[in-house]
C-alpha cells in the first residue's frame, strides 16, 4: 500500500519530519501533487497548501485554484494563493514560458516559507520526473550533475515522492476515489518534458520494461560517484588553488599552471574547480593555460584572469560599476571614501616604518585640495629609493602587476604631480626630509564592497 510505503520512506529518509514540523506542500492540482496532500495529512504531518496561479489558460487556471482551494478547506488545512502575470515576466526576462513559471512559483514558496515560518516546501516530483529529467538532461549534453537528475533534498525543498512511480500514485487516487485537476498544456509536444513522456519513454519501455528501475539505480551509482568525486574536488582545491590577497582592487583565487600541468589531466581538473563558476566554452578555458599574458574570459558571476603563469579568478559583475574617475581632498580632511577605498590623513611628529599601505609626507611641499584619479597612459613619478622619473606603464610591468591589477591603480596627485601611486609607492619629491617641520601620514585601506 503506498500509504505504508510512503510512511515507511518518510521514518528511513526524513527522520526530521515531526508531526509539528510545519510544511508548505506546493499543490497545483493534478494528480501527483493531490496525492502528496493526502499522505502528508493521513501521515499526520503539520501541512498547509500553496498554489500558483500562472493565468496562462484562463478558465481553467481559475477552476483549478478553485479546486484546490476546495481540497484545502475539505482537509481543514491552511490555503494561500498568489496569481502570476507570467507571460509578461517570460517576455521581461526573454526566458521560456515553463522556466518563468519555474522562477516566480520557487521565488513565492521560498518568501512564504519566510514570512509563514514553514521548514520545509514540498514539492510532488516522483520517479517519472526523474527518469524525464535524466533523459533531458542527457540529451542536452550534461556533466555529472545532470546525471543526478533530481535531488530529494534541495536547501528546504523536499521530494518525498521520489521513490514512486506515477502509475502506483494513480492506482493509490483510483483506490480511494481521490480526485485531481487534469492539465490541458501537458497534452502539448510542444515542451520536450511532454515529448520525451508521450514518445520516447514508450518507446524505452518497450525495449526495456525495467527502464524507470534501472535508470533509478544509476542515479544512484551516479550519486555515490558524485560524493567521491566532491571529496577529491575540494583536495584539488586544497592542492592548486591560493588566495591572492592584495592591498589594491578585488582579492583572487590563483591557481599554478605548471603545478597544474603536472597533473596526468589537466582539463579535467580545470572542469571540476572551475564548473560552478558559470563558464560555458571549457575549450576556451583549457586554452588559457597556453594564451599569452592577459588573456581572459568572462561568465556572468566570474572573471578568469592570465597572469604569466597563474590562473586568477575573480568575483564579476556585469552591473554597471561607479563611473567616477576622479576626486578632491580638500584641506583639514581625516577621513576619504570613495570607490578607491578609504584614505586616512593624520598629523604626527614623527615617521616609522613605512607600510605599502601608509606613506609619509612634507605638509610644506604639498597643496590641498589634493587629486584621487584613476592611472592615464603616459603618466609618470619619481619613484621614492631611485633616481630620475619612470613612466607609470614601465613601473607596472617592473612590478609584474596583472591586468586587473592595473585596472585598480588609483594615484593621489599635487595638482599635476603625482604624490602616491597609492598601495605601490611614493613619489620621492614629497618624502620627509631633515627640513621637514610638519608630517602628514596618509594610509590606504581598500573597501572591498565597490570590487
Amino acid at each position: 500500500m503506498l500509504l505504508d510505503a510512503f510512511q515507511s520512506h518518510l521514518k528511513q529518509q526524513f527522520p526530521f519530519l515531526k508531526q509539528h514540523t510545519r510544511l508548505l506542500v506546493t499543490v497545483s492540482g493534478g494528480l501527483d501533487s493531490i496525492v502528496l496532500l493526502q499522505l502528508c495529512v493521513a501521515s499526520g504531518l503539520d501541512v498547509s497548501v500553496a498554489h500558483c496561479n500562472f493565468n496562462l489558460r484562463g478558465k481553467e487556471s481559475d477552476g483549478d485554484a478553485l479546486f484546490v482551494e476546495e481540497q484545502a478547506n475539505i482537509l481543514k488545512v491552511p490555503f494561500f494563493i498568489k496569481g502570476f502575470d507570467t507571460s509578461a515576466y517570460a517576455k521581461k526576462h526573454t526566458v521560456s514560458t515553463q522556466m518563468a513559471a519555474r522562477d516566480l512559483r520557487y521565488a513565492w514558496f521560498k518568501e512564504l516559507a519566510i514570512s509563514e515560518n514553514f521548514e520545509y516546501i514540498l514539492t510532488a516530483h516522483h520517479s517519472n520526473d526523474n527518469l524525464e529529467t535524466f533523459l533531458i538532461n542527457v540529451s542536452r549534453g550534461t556533466g555529472l550533475d545532470g546525471l543526478m537528475a533530481i535531488p530529494a533534498i534541495s536547501g528546504n525543498v523536499l521530494r518525498l515522492l521520489l521513490p514512486f512511480s506515477r502509475k502506483r500514485i494513480y492506482n493509490y487516487a483510483e483506490e480511494h476515489k481521490i480526485t485531481w485537476r487534469e492539465d490541458s498544456s501537458n497534452a502539448s509536444d510542444a515542451y520536450v518534458r511532454n515529448a520525451m513522456r508521450h514518445h520516447v519513454i514508450p518507446e524505452l519501455e518497450k525495449i526495456r520494461p525495467d527502464i524507470l528501475h534501472t535508470v533509478e539505480k544509476t542515479i544512484t551509482h551516479v550519486q555515490q560517484s558524485a560524493s567521491l568525486l566532491e571529496a577529491y574536488t575540494q583536495e584539488l582545491k586544497n592542492r592548486y588553488f591560493y588566495p591572492l590577497d592584495s592591498l589594491m582592487g578585488p582579492r583572487a583565487i590563483c591557481l599554478d599552471i605548471p603545478k597544474l600541468m603536472e597533473h596526468p589531466d589537466p582539463k579535467a581538473v580545470l572542469y571540476v574547480l572551475y564548473k560552478e563558476c558559470g563558464f560555458t566554452s571549457w575549450e576556451d578555458v583549457y586554452h588559457l593555460l597556453n594564451a599569452q599574458s592577459g588573456k581572459q574570459l568572462f561568465s556572468s558571476t566570474h572573471r578568469l584572469l592570465k597572469n604569466r603563469t597563474t590562473l586568477q579568478l575573480y568575483n564579476y559583475s556585469k552591473e554597471v560599476r561607479n563611473k567616477t574617475t576622479s576626486f578632491l581632498i580638500p584641506d583639514g580632511v581625516q577621513r576619504h571614501q570613495g570607490d578607491y577605498g578609504v584614505l586616512f590623513f593624520d598629523r604626527v611628529d614623527t615617521t616609522t616604518t613605512v607600510l605599502d599601505s601608509e606613506i609619509y609626507v612634507d605638509a610644506s611641499k604639498v597643496q590641498f585640495p589634493m587629486t584621487i584619479r584613476r592611472w592615464k597612459e603616459g603618466d609618470f613619478f619619481y619613484p621614492s629609493g631611485m633616481q630620475g622619473k619612470k613612466k607609470l606603464s614601465k613601473f607596472f610591468k617592473d612590478e609584474k602587476l596583472s591586468l586587473v591589477a592595473k585596472e585598480n591603480i588609483w594615484l593621489l596627485c599635487n595638482d599635476t604631480d603625482i604624490i602616491w601611486v597609492i598601495g605601490h609607492r611614493a613619489d620621492g619629491r614629497y618624502q620627509v626630509d631633515t627640513n621637514t617641520e610638519q608630517i602628514i601620514k596618509i594610509t590606504y585601506s581598500y573597501d572591498a564592497q565597490d570590487a
